[in-house]
């Protein structure tokens, strides 16, 4: 399939364009404008080209590391199955594709990461960049 990068650009500037706050947690799952990207980097899906994400570490009132979720079963050191489902599916921390993201991208919460899961999941980032 073809991916749509000037549908994904008209997108990207009405998010740019956005004056609207938004306060937001590290633990928190958001849903997330996360476009069309090159290669194998995750997409956003939909009309919105979102996919849910996680708040890894917040840097200021703005900016994020935010760690993207799927609904498929992966396995290995780079992905972390999370004990609790999110909107009724489980998913997996897709944890090589962190990046660092503007809170103008967020548009609904979905929910928590489990404290527990949230702990095992920085301690998972950390290893694998050191």
């Amino acid at each position: 399939m073809e991916k749509d990068f000037q549908r994904w650009h008209k997108q990207k500037a009405a998010i740019d364009k956005k004056v609207k706050t938004i306060f937001f947690h590290e633990r928190q799952i958001w849903w997330c404008a996360l476009g069309t990207n090159v290669g194998n980097e995750q997409d956003g899906k939909g009309n919105f080209f979102a996919r849910p994400v996680i708040v890894l570490r917040k840097f200021s009132k703005t900016t994020f590391w935010a760690l993207p979720l799927t609904s498929k079963k992966k396995l290995g050191s780079y992905y972390y199955v999370l004990s609790s489902p999110v909107g009724g599916k489980k998913v997996t921390a897709v944890l090589h594709q962190l990046r660092l993201v503007d809170a103008s991208r967020l548009s609904d919460m979905l929910g928590y990461v489990q404290k527990q899961d949230f702990e095992r999941i920085k301690k998972s980032v950390s290893d694998f960049l050191h």
